[in-house]
């Protein structure tokens, strides 16, 4: 056993006796000794319960013969975080979380992991400090939250986000806001609609990584909890047959997430932690895949922000295994990869419902003939943009507007809520890429407001930073190269033309070489905001969106 390092011969008694001090028996210090990385907090919705979790997992781990230890983990509260400062840090937690847990599975080794994440970064950081490490691992989220109710209708947190810009713009009263305000988050988990927890929780399931399940079971369901006991016990499972991360999230097991994601219409976001997260197991993503898949993948859900679906709607309705039992009737889907479960994908797949033609469409009729995402390139994006498209209206498809320039979210919020974009207007924010936000904020306020007045259908937003999964509408984000490394979003003026054509895959500025290349000249370097600290060192090492945002000494 791996765990044999700290624990078994003559030499190793000063160590047993440490773990003697904390009560360990001898009999549980003999046991294959399992890591549970929790990472529980009291600052976010998602993570207020996994408390529960763990010890469910860690009663799954002793009942098959385990010694779970138990070890925390950071997280950032994106909505929380949301439009302040605070956001800087958000992405740049994801290699916190991934280099902490490193350390603690190194410094002690375990024989196998178990993670409990559930929201925005901490998922993928924990899922590339997992194939970093690559020691039998398993995940278990602390599952989604319910839709909550006002007046009827299920909301979720994007209706309060979108509340602010109604009552900006007279279509909502303040009430009303009060009254979203208080009931669009019922209760504990991961905000409900196909947000980036939540999209990434089931990219981790399609992937090979968590057992059916993992990606939609509500946080307040027993079921939730009955598949942590499983999680403990099946980690013993690998442990016993040495099955790795490396092992189960090979190319094809990437190209099956890759393809639920398209199926689902998840958050953008997760065109930068897939790559990131196959970067740590040697796997190079290019973005062009992404619309590889794409292509041959039909959207077939419609969840909030895109729909009026939520996560305990796909979860009744068969949840992720069904959605892959469908979307493998086109051929996207290897049938032969290694999962969590200790079978291959098309095993698990046997055991999988039928979808029901509601919230999982056949794949000959879908919502869209093509994945929820799609990569943008042109002058404006050279290294690409990325855009959900399955939540872009019909009508801004394709459409050419004039460029309202801002440097920072902030003065871009600023302009929307006080009625100065217009009908028509492109949206540019720049300076806030991975490098020169630092930190490659969310944009869910922006994007929020121009919803909520009423100018998503006539407005588009074009940024170096990112957005929420909660976004909806013309919100094109990851430009890359970013404004901070000289790219040409750096270059656009107020009121110059650009060209966006979603279907086609491209993003130009209509303004000549000639020039662009003047401005160029005459382009002056930018000083982060931020420049002490922990951001100082994550603009530094920093690489672009286009290659996940990994840091330079692990390229």
């Amino acid at each position: 056993m791996r765990s044999d390092l700290m624990k078994k011969g003559l030499e190793r008694a000063p160590h047993r006796s440490l773990f003697k001090a904390m009560g360990y028996t001898d009999e549980e210090i003999a046991r294959p000794m399992i890591g549970v990385v929790n990472s529980a907090n009291e600052i976010i919705p998602g993570h207020v319960h996994l408390d529960r979790i763990a010890e469910d997992v860690k009663a799954g781990i002793r009942i098959a013969g385990g010694t779970p230890i138990e070890f925390p983990a950071i997280g950032v509260c994106d909505g929380i975080a949301m439009g302040h400062a605070g956001m800087k840090y958000s992405l740049a937690s994801r290699e916190i979380i991934a280099d902490s847990v490193e350390i603690m599975a190194t410094a002690h080794p375990f024989d196998g992991l178990v993670f409990i994440p559930n929201c925005d970064k901490i998922v993928p950081g924990m899922l590339m400090a997992s194939l970093r490490i690559n020691i039998p691992s398993v995940f278990i989220s602390g599952g989604p939250m319910l839709s909550g109710r006002v007046e009827g209708e299920s909301v979720d947190l994007i209706s309060v986000f979108e509340g602010v810009g109604r009552v900006k713009s007279g279509h909502l009263t303040p009430k009303k806001l009060q009254q979203l305000e208080d009931r669009a988050c019922p209760g504990c988990g991961s905000c409900a609609g196909m947000f980036t927890a939540n999209s990434m929780n089931c990219v981790t399931e399609a992937l090979g990584l968590a057992l059916p399940g993992n990606g939609t079971i509500p946080a307040v369901e027993a079921a939730r909890r009955r598949l942590a006991k499983q999680t403990g016990m099946q980690i013993m499972s690998l442990v016993k047959k040495n099955i790795t991360p490396r092992d189960i999230a090979t190319l094809d097991a990437f190209r099956n997430a890759i393809a639920v994601d398209m199926a689902l219409g998840c958050s953008t976001n997760t065109v930068l932690h897939i790559p990131a997260v196959a970067h740590e197991a040697g796997i190079s993503l290019d973005l062009n895949l992404f619309n590889e898949i794409s292509r041959r993948t039909p959207n077939i859900c419609y969840l909030s922000p895109a729909g009026r679906h939520y996560l305990e709607d796909l979860d009744r309705s068969g949840g992720i295994q069904s959605v892959m039992k469908e979307i493998a009737r086109s051929g996207s889907i290897s049938m032969e990869s290694l999962t969590a479960t200790g079978r291959t994908v098309g095993d698990n797949l046997k055991r999988a419902r039928a979808a029901d033609g509601t919230v999982i469409r056949k794949i000959d009729d879908p919502y869209g003939k093509e994945g929820g995402i799609a990569i943008l390139r042109g002058n404006l994006a050279p290294d690409g943009a990325v855009v959900k498209q399955s939540a872009v209206s019909p009508d801004m498809l394709v459409q050419e507007g004039r460029a309202r320039t801002f440097d920072a979210e902030d003065e871009a919020i600023r302009a929307i809520l006080d009625g100065k974009i217009r009908p028509g207007d492109v949206v540019v924010i720049r300076y806030e890429g991975p490098k020169g936000g630092p930190g490659m904020r969310e944009m869910l306020a922006p994007t929020s407001a121009i919803v909520g007045m009423g100018l998503d259908k006539s407005v588009a937003l074009l940024t170096d930073g990112r957005f929420s999964g909660g976004t909806r509408g013309a919100a094109i984000g990851h430009i890359s190269p970013e404004a901070a490394e000289g790219g040409p979003i750096a270059l656009v003026r107020e009121g110059d033309r650009i060209s966006i054509d979603i279907p086609g895959k491209r993003l130009n500025l209509l303004v000549s070489e000639a020039e662009l290349e003047k401005r160029r000249k005459a382009l002056k370097p930018h000083t982060p905001a931020i420049r002490s600290g922990y951001l100082l060192r994550y603009a530094n090492l920093v690489t672009s969106a286009s290659t996940g945002a990994i840091l330079k000494d692990r390229c």
